[in-house]
């Protein structure tokens, strides 16, 4: 999948700057493509040159000029046909951390330790972040409700995604920490 799809998906729930992209990418697109601003920005400039989107500056006072970004007709063609093909394999799962601790037992365990617990605190983070997101959506809904009355539903089962997600590193990391903290008293035994 490319940034682009990821923006295009983004801009189908309307106008946004740059700077409105970048974090809503950060509040909800991350949980599923990470992208730094100036990947975004850079891709934006693409992207308008491929006739996807198009911008218009809007003056303020006092602070830039900021440009406001939607698709254009091409770009809504270019995500129907996106939608429309087969999805590619799973992506694989390339995580350092997953490394450190393959190696664990013949390097130094409290490193790992150390690691696996930042890891975590990152999850509880994201996951907290995603639960206030959920009912920012939700706006007092069932999900029933909100499933029945939204304009999209997308960007929610995405959110449930990222949810999963961090619960399952969450959970992860806590036996990861439990037998990692056995195996070093039973080193130290």
């Amino acid at each position: 999948m490319a940034l682009r799809n990821a923006l295009m998906a983004a801009l189908l729930q309307g106008e946004a700057s740059g700077y409105d992209l970048a974090k809503e990418f950060d509040a909800s697109v991350a949980n599923f493509w990470m992208a730094s601003p100036q990947q975004l920005y850079r891709e934006l400039e693409r992207m308008e040159g491929d006739g996807l989107i198009t911008a218009r500056v809007v003056e303020q006072e006092r602070r830039p000029n900021k440009r406001l970004f939607s698709l254009t007709e091409a770009g809504h063609e270019a995500v129907r046909a996106y939608v429309s093909e087969p999805p590619a394999k799973p992506t694989a799962i390339r995580d350092e951390l997953m490394v450190k601790v393959q190696c664990a037992d013949v390097g130094d365990i409290d490193a790992v330790r150390a690691a696996v617990a930042e890891r975590s605190e990152w999850a509880t983070a994201k996951l907290e972040r995603y639960e206030r997101l959920r009912q920012r959506l939700l706006d007092g809904r069932t999900e029933d409700e909100y499933f029945a009355e939204a304009e999209s539903i997308g960007p929610y089962l995405t959110l449930l995604r990222g949810i999963a997600f961090e619960r399952e590193n969450i959970r992860w990391g806590e036996i990861a920490l439990r037998r990692l903290e056995e195996r070093a008293a039973a080193r130290k035994a």
